[in-house]
């Protein structure tokens, strides 16, 4: 406690009472620049509490390796064998067109010239579509031997069995020449009679035997082959005949490879919609046409004084 230095104490004044800290009064602490950012932490060890030693994977594939669905696969594979195929289809047509031209520009060199611009139009929609055609030909079928070989596994997974043939197999069926007459057609009758037995429509000790489309896809494929190796082995012939008849051949060989395309189409669609549950949001609403065979209604008799 402090009094004025000029009154006395105890003479009635107002008394001030100063406190201070122990140790007299502290100073400002004065407020610090923020720190320049100099990059992140580093450490002299590997900390415990961080991420584990180990590079980044998705979840699901840390536990199992996922599963894939052979549906999915399939529906997947069809969408992609049918626009390669469609595609083929329109390229061997195309080619077809041009040896047809070709032929007729020969028809007409016995009697006159020829224009230069027809025969340099005519040299490149042949080649062109001839490449074009073994290329997405060559597309298409690795499309369609994995959608056959996925087809097949959806299909003894619905039937719970083991396929008859190994993949193997199946794939050397289709590149082996001589045996591609024979094997794609078999492994495709026994995938139709194991998608219909797995939809009712047949009875697993019946044998294998194709459908009308499977067969006509099946001749169309043996004759596109043996017409393409025709072709190919006829070009080493010479002579203007020999000439003139390997356009005949390409012709032929150019729409048969078009049929077959076609037909593989329908195929593959055919047995996916077996294979695949339709989905409910995409089908029509149902609706009754007309009922036939069914009995009469009971209905109550009219009353007499009924208002009509």
């Amino acid at each position: 406690m402090t009094t004025p230095p000029d009154r006395p104490a105890g003479s009635g004044l107002r008394v001030e009472w100063v406190a201070t800290p122990p140790g007299g009064l502290r100073p400002r602490r004065r407020a610090r620049p923020p720190a320049r950012y100099s990059g992140p932490p580093s450490y002299p060890g590997v900390p415990r509490w961080g991420f584990p030693l180990l590079g980044w994977r998705w979840p699901l594939a840390l536990p199992t390796r996922p599963q894939v669905d052979p549906v999915q696969r399939v529906t997947w594979l069809s969408a992609m064998s049918w626009s390669a195929l469609w595609l083929m289809a329109a390229v061997s047509g195309v080619a077809a067109v041009a040896e047809a031209w070709r032929y007729g520009l020969l028809l007409m060199s016995r009697g006159s010239a020829l224009s230069k611009v027809a025969l340099d139009l005519s040299d490149t929609l042949v080649v062109t579509s001839g490449v074009l055609s073994w290329l997405l030909g060559a597309t298409s079928g690795v499309f369609a031997v994995l959608w056959l070989v996925w087809a097949r596994r959806a299909s003894a997974r619905q039937l719970e069995v083991v396929p008859r043939r190994p993949e193997w197999q199946v794939v050397a069926g289709v590149l082996v020449p001589g045996w591609n007459l024979v094997a794609p057609g078999t492994a495709l009758a026994e995938l139709e009679h194991g998608v219909l037995v797995a939809a009712g429509a047949r009875r697993a000790a019946e044998r294998p035997r194709p459908s009308r489309l499977v067969g006509w896809w099946w001749g169309s494929w043996a004759l596109s082959l043996l017409l393409g190796w025709a072709a190919l082995l006829w070009g080493f012939r010479d002579g203007v005949q020999a000439m003139a008849d390997g356009v005949v051949l390409h012709f032929w060989a150019d729409v048969a490879a078009a049929a077959c395309a076609a037909l593989a189409m329908r195929v593959i669609t055919y047995v996916t919609n077996l294979l695949v549950p339709s989905d409910p949001t995409l089908l029509a609403r149902p609706r009754v046409v007309g009922v036939r065979g069914a009995p009469e209604p009971p209905r109550a008799a009219r009353p007499a004084d009924a208002p009509r």
